[in-house]
């Protein structure tokens, strides 16, 4: 083979090696938090990142409910659902969303920032957030992530 000419690993199913992170979200910033929890679970924090493969970690997100939004997010951000019913808009600022579900403003900011195809559902199956400081994933024993 001459030196001039390389081929390019890509990684597979059999090559990819997923670990297990914690992240507190105690007096995160929900935008930057989970900019940095897309990355990881795309795969982009390894030498070997491939786009068509799932190459990311696990991330459990604990403590959802300590975040924080920058600025005046907390009352002017408005998470909308649509059930696709003539009426069936609703609408929610991010204060009274992240008081009645914490772990749904992490999951939709995640979501966002993930491939929107099949990849991106796979992808997105790998993250668990929890509202409070306990997660039943302690015998895959997660490292902890700090940002």
């Amino acid at each position: 083979m001459s030196k001039l000419h390389f081929t390019t690993k890509h990684a597979n199913e059999a090559t990819v090696k997923r670990d297990w992170y914690v992240v507190d979200g105690t007096n995160q910033t929900v935008g930057r938090m989970c900019s940095r929890i897309a990355a990881i679970l795309r795969g982009k924090n390894k030498a070997y990142y491939t786009p068509h493969v799932d190459c990311g970690d696990f991330i459990i997100v604990i403590n959802a409910d300590k975040v924080v939004f920058s600025g005046n997010k907390q009352e002017d951000k408005i998470y909308i659902n649509f059930s696709g019913y003539p009426g069936g808009k609703k609408e929610e600022i991010a204060k009274d969303l992240l008081k009645r579900r914490p772990d749904a403003v992490i999951e939709r900011a995640v979501k966002g920032m993930l491939p929107k195809n099949r990849l991106g559902r796979k992808m997105y199956k790998k993250l668990f957030v929890y509202a409070g400081a306990q997660h039943p994933h302690t015998a895959q024993q997660p490292k902890t992530l700090t940002f």
